[in-house]
């Protein structure tokens, strides 16, 4: 019998055309991720942390929980607010499952753009607060890219390989809970593993 305390697995939940057309909306995508991120909370403290009002986070709030993204949480706060939690901790696609459907092609696209303009802000965040932070994370951040010649199936090889890496790096720290603060000489802090792998097409110049 072991006395270490068992590491939950992560959940994640699996976008359908009904769920990708709800979360493919500026304000709900962001209320997903701070109760990813934040934990548990009520519509009117949401509303404080983006800049919107309560009624209108109630709103979103509630389509997210009619296709199973967000969650009451009964167990938070106390009785006289409604508390909201998601209920999940990831959310994953695979675009070619909405190429046939323009709306749903619309959607899929929208929440990938989104989603690399909030990953672009997190680095340029990190590049404005580096010389703030201690030397070891400096030295531990990193900014690579890589040019591979592979075949579709080797890339999905890849990914899946990378996904496995992150998740079991993942699953050593979960019973840490480290908020955004510089964290002390050795202490563990939140770390941003953002993942593009797609085909290396040339930008414009």
């Amino acid at each position: 019998m072991s006395d270490e305390t068992p590491v939950p697995r992560p959940t994640a939940i699996w976008l359908d055309s009904r769920s990708i057309r709800v979360l493919a909306h500026p304000l709900r995508s962001r209320l997903l991720g701070r109760l990813r991120v934040d934990g548990p909370a009520t519509a009117t403290q949401l509303a404080s942390r983006l800049g919107t009002n309560s009624g209108t986070t109630s709103y979103h709030l509630r389509k997210l929980a009619e296709v199973g993204l967000v969650l009451e949480a009964s167990d938070a706060g106390d009785a006289r607010d409604r508390w909201w939690k998601a209920a999940h901790d990831f959310t994953s696609w695979s675009q070619d499952r909405f190429l046939d459907d323009p709306d749903d092609r619309a959607a899929a696209t929208w929440l990938i753009g989104d989603h690399l303009r909030m990953n672009t802000a997190k680095t340029q965040a990190w590049l404005d607060a580096a010389q703030e932070w201690p030397r070891e994370w400096v030295k531990a951040s990193d900014l690579s890219d890589y040019r591979l010649v592979l075949t579709a199936e080797q890339t999905r090889a890849l990914t899946r390989e990378l996904d496995q890496v992150v998740l079991r790096h993942r699953a050593l720290a979960e019973l840490t809970s480290p908020g955004n603060d510089i964290p002390a000489e050795g202490e563990p802090t939140n770390v941003a593993v953002i993942l593009h792998v797609h085909p290396w097409v040339n930008a414009p110049q």
